[in-house]
């Protein structure tokens, strides 16, 4: 048999997520960088995002949060805007639920921003807020 010559296997290279517990201090945005919205995850590390700006962007998911921070559409991420293409951007921060409604409070998102929810791209959708549920009486069981 071969000798393992490794530190462990794969549950060591998932770690423990211990960061999640801890309060980190929010971070704002600075010069090259903006807010985005989620709207869908392409794979490869990419996702597509609609920044505060009005652009929808081809973000690129940098290698120390790939795997670690997981992603969703709908959240909230602290983009870098690229010199170069300004169709692309690379994601730098994921803002967790309570820190996304921090900024909002804040004023640093626009009021319309709807937090944690993905806009449907076919426009889809109920219409008007109607519930889509059927109402039997009890004369239709009856005949069944």
């Amino acid at each position: 048999m071969p000798k393992n010559k490794g530190k462990g296997g794969k549950n060591r290279k998932r770690g423990k997520n211990e960061a999640d517990d801890e309060k980190r201090e929010l971070v704002f945005k600075e010069d090259g960088q903006e807010y985005a919205q989620v709207q869908r995850m392409l794979g490869n590390g990419r996702c597509e995002a609609t920044c505060i700006d009005g652009t929808k962007r081809l973000c690129h998911i940098r290698g120390k949060m790939h795997k670690k921070v997981w992603i969703a559409a709908g959240d909230i991420v602290l983009v870098g805007l690229r010199d170069y293409q300004d169709d692309k951007a690379d994601v730098i921060l994921k803002y967790m639920s309570d820190e996304a409604r921090l900024l909002k409070a804040y004023g640093e998102l626009p009021e319309n921003t709807r937090l944690n929810e993905v806009n449907d791209l076919d426009g889809g959708g109920s219409d008007g807020g109607e519930d889509d549920y059927i109402e039997f009486e009890d004369a239709d069981i009856d005949k069944i």
